[in-house]
C-alpha cells in the first residue's frame, strides 16, 4: 500500500503543560539509543497501562499497589509520547501506522484502568463503564473529525492526555489517603463522586465537540436546494 498520496491530518494541541513537554521529550528523543525506536516505545507505553490496570486490581487487597498504578502511569506517558516524538526526530514517521497503532493501544489500555479501578473496591462497576462508555464515544468522535475536517485534536481545551495523567495519578494519592467523602454526616466513595464529576465534563465536552464538528462540515458541504 502507497503511502505517496497520504496526507496527514493537522494535529492541534493547546494543553496546559504542551510546551514543557514537548521539550523534555525532544531531550530524551536526542539521546535516546539507536537501538531503541518507536515500536519498543509504544509497546513499553501498552505494558505500563496493564500493569495500572492489575495494580488497580490488587488494590482489594493492599491500597499500597496505588504506588504501583502511579508510576505505571509514568511510564505509559514516556513511551506514548516519546514513539512519535522519537520518528520525527528521526525522520522515520510512519503517519498511518503511527496513529492506528497508538491509539488502538490507548483504548486498550483505558479498559485494562478501569476495569482494574472496577475490580478494585475503589470505584463502583456502572460508574467505571460509563466513563469508558463516554471515553470510546470520545475517541470516535475525534477519530472521525480526523478523516472528515482533516484535524486530529489532541487535547480538548487545556487538558490532553498528560494532564490526565496527571489528574489520575493524584486521585490515586486522594484514594490511598481519604476514599471516604464525607457530607452532611453521610459517607460516599470519593472515587464514585469524582467519577460522576468526571462523566458530567467529558459529556459536556463531548456535546461541544460534536456540535463544532457538525457546524464545520456543514458549512463545508451546505444542503444545494431540492434533492
Amino acid at each position: 500500500m502507497s503511502t505517496s498520496t497520504f496526507t496527514d491530518a493537522k494535529r492541534i494541541q493547546t494543553s496546559l503543560l504542551s510546551g514543557v513537554e514537548k521539550r523534555i521529550l525532544y531531550w530524551f528523543a536526542a539521546r535516546m539509543p539507536e537501538r531503541i525506536n518507536a515500536d519498543h516505545l509504544t509497546i513499553l507505553g501498552f505494558v505500563a497501562l496493564l500493569i495500572a490496570g492489575v495494580g488497580y486490581y490488587l488494590c482489594q487487597w493492599n491500597p499500597l499497589y496505588l504506588h504501583i498504578v502511579n508510576v505505571a502511569l509514568v511510564i505509559d506517558w514516556f513511551g506514548d509520547s516519546m514513539d512519535g516524538t522519537l520518528a520525527r526526530c528521526r525522520d522515520m514517521k510512519r503517519p498511518r501506522y503511527g496513529f492506528y497503532v497508538d491509539h488502538i493501544c490507548d483504548a486498550f489500555g483505558t479498559v485494562f484502568i478501569l476495569t482494574g479501578l472496577a475490580l478494585s473496591g475503589y470505584l463502583s462497576p456502572w460508574v467505571a463503564w460509563a466513563i469508558l462508555t463516554v471515553y470510546l464515544v470520545m475517541s470516535i468522535n475525534v477519530y472521525l473529525a480526523t478523516y472528515t475536517i482533516g484535524t486530529f485534536t489532541l487535547s480538548f481545551g487545556r487538558l490532553s492526555p498528560t494532564e490526565g495523567r496527571v489528574l489520575l495519578a493524584l486521585f490515586n494519592l486522594v484514594l490511598l489517603y481519604n476514599p471516604v467523602l464525607l457530607v452532611y454526616g453521610m459517607s460516599f466513595p470519593v472515587s464514585d463522586v469524582i467519577g460522576l464529576l468526571v462523566i458530567l465534563v467529558l459529556l459536556a465536552m463531548l456535546i461541544h465537540s460534536v456540535l463544532m464538528n457538525t457546524l464545520t462540515l456543514y458549512r463545508a458541504e451546505p444542503l444545494r436546494g431540492n434533492q
